[in-house]
Order: structure tokens, then sequence, then C-alpha cells
């Protein structure tokens, strides 16, 4: 209903300022047609929000923290690089989302582009795949907690009909949290070397050594003798309860 008032409002304003290309139409079904300025207005708008959908509404959260969490926990502190984490998610996150994007363009994207349905129509068929996703992921605990945050208790039979601006927040929710919990797992081995060099260290009377020093190596040799990358790849996209 907003996005119907905007365009409303902006068509009047154009038609008020003489251009006639900015038209709406009720076509014979109820519904309403917008002629392509306003259409392509809507996407050019709609791509403004393209990376906070990512960021938001898929895998991207959980996979970059825990990335950003294995780094650490490492020791490397630039390496690898912020922007090969970010490309490295980016591309995980494309893998685990190929379900969800092939559903879209097949049952919003496609019937768009030949005409068989309406804009408003298209974007409510793209929402349901996101949403799916999202209610898979989201542990109930937090759901709930927002639902009563928002003061809407007892409103919903069932997580299916829980309006986006509370299923948003509470998957982000659940994502961090389970970005942390894998987190946790990576840095236990990493924890116990660094443990074991300073004790070495330290009963060798070289306490003015740093243990960060001797125990990066170590780390590093440990990451690449068991295939670390490859496992913790493995390992989040086996996360996601598709």
């Amino acid at each position: 209903m907003l996005i119907t008032g905007v365009v409303f409002f902006l068509s009047q304003i154009a038609n008020a300022a003489g251009i006639p290309a900015v038209t709406l139409e009720t076509n014979e079904e109820g519904g309403t047609q917008y002629s392509v300025t306003i259409q392509i207005l809507a996407i050019m708008t709609a791509l403004t929000f393209i990376p906070a959908i990512l960021m938001m509404m898929t895998s991207f959260t959980r996979i970059v923290v825990v990335f950003a969490i294995l780094r650490q926990a490492i020791g490397l502190q630039q390496t690898p690089s912020n922007q090969m984490l970010i490309g490295l998610a980016l591309f995980l996150t494309f893998f685990i989302m190929s379900p969800v994007f092939y559903q879209v363009n097949e049952e919003a994207i496609q019937p768009y582009i030949a005409e068989e349905i309406l804009p408003l129509e298209a974007i409510d068929r793209a929402v349901v795949p996101f949403r799916t996703f999202m209610l898979a992921q989201t542990r109930e605990t937090d759901l709930n907690m927002f639902v009563r945050i928002a003061g809407e208790e007892g409103s919903f039979a069932s997580p299916e009909e829980v309006p986006l601006n509370i299923l948003l927040p509470s998957f982000v929710t659940s994502e961090l949290k389970t970005a942390f919990q894998i987190g946790f797992l990576l840095f236990i081995p990493f924890l116990i070397i660094d443990l074991v060099v300073a004790s070495i260290l330290m009963a060798m009377g070289m306490m003015m050594l740093s243990p960060i020093i001797i125990s990066l190596p170590f780390k590093i040799m440990l990451f690449v003798l068991v295939d670390g990358w490859a496992m913790v790849m493995g390992s989040v996209a086996a996360s996601f309860n598709m």
C-alpha cells in the first residue's frame, strides 16, 4: 500500500508537470498497471536496497562473521584481507542461495518479464522463497522475542504468518548467534596451541618473548595440514538447513 501511494503521488506530480509517460492504468482484473517510466524508477530505487538485502536476507552474515573470527583465531590481522574475505563470502553466499535465487527467477522474474504478472505481484512472489529460507534458519526463541517486543503476541497462528518487519531482525539475530557458536569451535584448537606455546616459553624462562610470534607458524601449519579452508567452507555451507 505504501509503494502504491508513493507511485500514485509521483504520477500526479509528473502529470501536473506535463509528462504523459507517467501513467497508472487499471486492467480488466482490477489490478494496477504502471507505465514504463514508473517501473524504471521503482527498479532503480530497489537497486539501492540490494546490499542490505544481500547482507540481511541471505547467508552472507553468518559466513563473513565466521571468516572474520577465523582470521582472528589464527592471529592474522590483515591476511586474508577484508576484500578477499568478503569476496569468498559472496561466492559462498551465491552457492548456498542458488536454490532460492532459482525459485525467485522462475516464479517472479520470468513471469514479470513475460508480462504475465504485475510488478507488485512479482515482488510478493519473490519474497516467498526468501521468507521460507529465513524461517528455516531462525530460532523460535528469537522469533518469539521480537513478536513480544512488537506487542503482537497471539496474533499469529504459525511462523509463516509473521511479517517481514519481525522476521528480518529475528533472522539476523539467529545468524549472529550461530556464527559466534561456529567461531567459538574454531577458536578452541588455536587457543590450545597458544596455551601450550606460552607454557613452554615460561618453563624455559623466556617470558619476554611473545608467545604469539612463536605460535603463529604452528597455527598456520595446523590449518594447512587439516585442509582448513575446505573444512570451514564445507561446514558453514552444511550448517544451513535447506
